[in-house]
């Protein structure tokens, strides 16, 4: 059975190192830019974390080449690159058979859509899943055990997915029917976890720190609620799980952003010091729109887009926050 990865960053690397004795063959497709002499040769990234591969790894910019035969084809191009490498798939001829498995957490701008969306908009016959959950790229090439869902419309492909990428004692795969609520759950806390490493950054607190994951989660579940996800699954592993992880972690990226933006950088520097996307960035962006549209109230979000695209001081956005309009915690049930 042949998997291919799509994209040579962080998280892509990690799925193919972590799976490489599930499959007889792995290839892993970057563009031609992205592909260091050191990967393509030696099998090897020192950067931004280190990775050793498999000799049966193969490393490829040629798309035809890199899906053909595979069964699970994993997307883990940054959100803002999924529609191009759609695109891609269809001119390589993808086929409609072959399982395309999305493991990008993220919001497409200017459309809003999710990635599922984009993905479908371009290839509406494929059978498709997402992967998702609380899956720390360093803490995973460390051998540390976690757990994710396979999401899809499909079960029958989830199941397929899910026997085919788990881990014994590593990576355990729960599926889910609600693509909605596990994408959505995905995307939206990375919002969250900038705003949890921006407090850390201020030393704010724990007391500071459950407030945020509690009045952050409440953001997610009302615009995922309004989008039609089933509440309970923002309450799992692509949910409150990958909150957890991502907002009290410095080896997340958003946390690192966040972090870094409380301590007065500015975004432009942050993303040149990280040398990687954050997709909270531009989630950020995405999930004030959204909201907009929706009439949602989304405070934490509000002041985390702030904090990246105005030049609001940390104090500043700490006073907003506090001393909002006084209301009744709302009850999800």
């Amino acid at each position: 059975m042949k998997l291919t990865v799509l994209g040579a960053g962080c998280w892509g690397l990690t799925l193919a190192w972590l799976l490489t004795n599930n499959f007889d063959k792995i290839t892993i497709w970057g563009r031609q830019q992205d592909l260091s002499d050191d990967l393509v040769k030696n099998k090897h990234a020192s950067k931004p974390l280190e990775v050793q591969l498999s000799d049966k790894v193969e490393i490829t910019s040629d798309m035809v080449s890199a899906i053909k035969d595979a069964e699970i084809i994993l997307n883990v191009v940054a959100t803002s690159g999924t529609r191009d490498v759609c695109e891609n798939l269809k001119k390589a001829g993808i086929k409609p058979e072959q399982i395309l498995v999305n493991a990008s957490k993220g919001i497409e701008l200017p459309s809003l859509m999710r990635m599922s969306e984009v993905i479908k908009d371009v290839l509406p016959e494929q059978k498709l899943a997402i992967l998702s959950g609380p899956t720390l790229a360093k803490e995973v090439l460390q051998g540390k055990p976690t757990a994710a869902c396979v999401a899809s419309e499909d079960m029958e492909a989830a199941e397929f997915v899910q026997h085919a990428l788990n881990v014994p004692g590593k990576f355990r795969l729960y599926t889910n029917s609600d693509v909605t609520g596990v994408e959505l759950g995905g995307s939206l806390k990375n919002v969250i976890a900038i705003a949890s490493g921006f407090a850390h950054a201020m030393n704010l607190g724990d007391n500071c720190t459950g407030t945020l994951l509690t009045r952050g989660m409440a953001e997610i579940v009302r615009v995922s609620i309004r989008l039609g996800a089933n509440p309970s699954t923002l309450y799992g592993l692509s949910g409150m799980g990958d909150l957890i992880a991502t907002c009290s972690s410095p080896m997340s990226r958003n946390y690192t952003v966040g972090s870094m933006l409380g301590q007065g950088k500015k975004i432009d520097d942050i993303l040149r010091e990280l040398g990687s996307v954050a997709e909270g960035v531009k989630t950020s962006k995405a999930i004030c729109e959204l909201a907009k549209k929706l009439d949602i109230d989304v405070p934490v979000s509000n002041a985390i887009y702030e904090a990246v695209y105005t030049d609001i001081t940390p104090q500043e956005l700490l006073e907003k926050l506090m001393n909002r309009k006084l209301k009744e915690e709302e009850k999800y049930v």
